[in-house]
């Protein structure tokens, strides 16, 4: 289903979001390829977060089917998500190994970024824990795709790019529209991975270490045992259900002379975070492709 509000006339700079959520973005990659098969681009520049960085990758070099087919026939295997090598204290989801073999079986086309629209990604910056919009450069791609996926417990592995250590996007800022909005951004189209109306519960860190419940206390020092006991990435996390709703309030209501369009599964929408049923996979491409479809039919974009 597709949403659309119109606070005035369309300004002439547009931008394209698109939120993560590991195995839910197969619906997001079947709205990027429907894209890709109208040739509708209207775009100035993208912003992606987590997996939906990977499917902006693929729209931006114009490589229909590599999204759906990695995330389909690549995330499904042990190789990427294995409860077990997570309870043995390994990666649950190995990102890298995921990028990097996508990356060998189905090359991405390097060249086409510089060519194409501006893509930056969100990554989560552990020292501070804020969020850092970074854009995506042919030289830099690969470090960037694993860092914005990294999620903290689910991939162990420092991710490092010029000295300053990275963690998964959406730690941070889920749905970049805000940041969109203040690069000058007064069209924005929002591919979300969750059914509209959907809210995130919500937890305030306290402000001293006595008011902390038994859940807080043992993830705050796992994450100082994982980042060190300077990092603040705790309290982001803490506040990562707040930052989501605001984001969602921030779509819901516009600043004047801003346009936002919303792309959203529907409410019956079968992909979970971490589903690894191929049927249910390529039925939520199909949604994808479908919503796509309405969405354009609004638009009267007919097929390139």
């Amino acid at each position: 289903m597709h949403n659309t509000r119109i606070t005035e006339n369309l300004p002439s700079t547009t931008a394209l979001v698109v939120e993560g959520g590991a195995m839910r973005g197969i619906f997001a990659s079947g709205v990027l390829d429907s894209f890709m098969q109208h040739g509708y681009n209207p775009y100035d520049f993208a912003m992606g977060v987590s997996a939906g960085a990977t499917n902006l990758s693929a729209f931006i070099t114009g490589q229909p089917q590599r999204s759906r087919d990695i995330i389909i026939n690549y995330a499904t295997r042990r190789d990427f998500f294995n409860p077990l090598r997570g309870l043995k204290g390994g990666h649950l989801t190995d990102v890298d190994w995921l990028w990097n073999y996508g990356h060998d079986q189905w090359p991405l086309n390097l060249p086409a970024i510089n060519q194409g629209i501006p893509l930056y990604v969100t990554v989560c910056r552990v020292r501070d824990g804020e969020p850092r919009y970074l854009r995506v450069t042919p030289n830099n791609i690969h470090a960037l795709m694993v860092a914005t996926c990294a999620l903290p417990f689910a991939f162990r592995k420092p991710v490092v790019i010029d000295d300053v250590r990275y963690v998964d996007g959406g730690v941070t800022d889920s749905i970049p529209v805000k940041k969109a909005w203040e690069m000058g951004a007064r069209d924005i189209t929002v591919v979300l991975s969750r059914p509209l109306g959907y809210r995130k519960a919500e937890t305030h860190p306290p402000q001293s270490t006595a008011g902390l419940s038994l859940s807080q206390r043992i993830l705050k020092r796992a994450v100082q045992r994982m980042f060190g006991a300077d990092a603040s990435i705790w309290e982001t996390m803490q506040n990562r259900g707040s930052e989501y709703n605001e984001s969602l309030d921030f779509i819901d209501n516009p600043p004047p002379g801003c346009t936002i369009r919303v792309i959203a599964p529907p409410a019956d929408f079968a992909v979970s975070r971490l589903t690894m049923n191929k049927q249910k996979l390529q039925d939520g491409y199909g949604i994808g492709v479908m919503a796509a479809e309405e969405f354009l039919q609004t638009l009267r974009v007919t097929a390139a």
